[in-house]
């Protein structure tokens, strides 16, 4: 397995790093979900490429929570869905599931940058609207899983 890339040193660096983490979790996944790719491959497969000037740590952090919370993620969304969860496309619920990780254990990221970036990555990876609906489903989570923040910004 090829070093991964230094930690980006400015903020201007981590929101690209991490986006780009989130594009490679995103895939990642969806390979989990479609064909339960154990996380250490999956790691080990998107370190080589896919992280190339992503935050590597922060990938294989949010992957790994998701994949050991995914009952209690399920369980977390499931009524704020419209359907039962396995018949959301596959990667809608992904993409769910991931936002759903750093809702709950990524607080240092604010629930807005949460939501516009999985919004945004379901507009690219997701079916045509869908992420209207993703959309509608983070703003809810983030009403349940980051009150304080929540109120903090409806009250400005």
């Amino acid at each position: 397995m090829s070093e991964q890339p230094p930690a980006p040193k400015n903020k201007t660096n981590i929101m690209w790093a991490r986006r780009k983490a989130r594009r490679a979790l995103t895939q990642a996944a969806y390979q989990w979900q479609v064909n339960e790719t154990a996380v250490l491959q999956l790691r080990r497969e998107f370190g080589e490429k896919a992280l190339d000037k992503a935050d590597a740590e922060f990938f294989a952090d949010v992957l790994t929570l998701m994949v050991n919370h995914v009952n209690e993620l399920d369980d977390q969304l499931a009524p704020l869905l419209d359907r039962a969860g396995e018949h959301l496309d596959v990667v809608e619920r992904g993409i769910l599931r991931l936002a759903a990780t750093e809702l709950n254990h990524r607080i240092d990221v604010p629930y807005s940058v949460v939501i516009n970036e999985y919004v945004e990555l379901t507009k690219t990876f997701g079916a045509q609207d869908a992420h209207k609906y993703v959309n509608g489903v983070l703003d809810r989570l983030a009403q349940d899983v980051r009150t304080i923040e929540f109120a903090a910004n409806q009250s400005r």
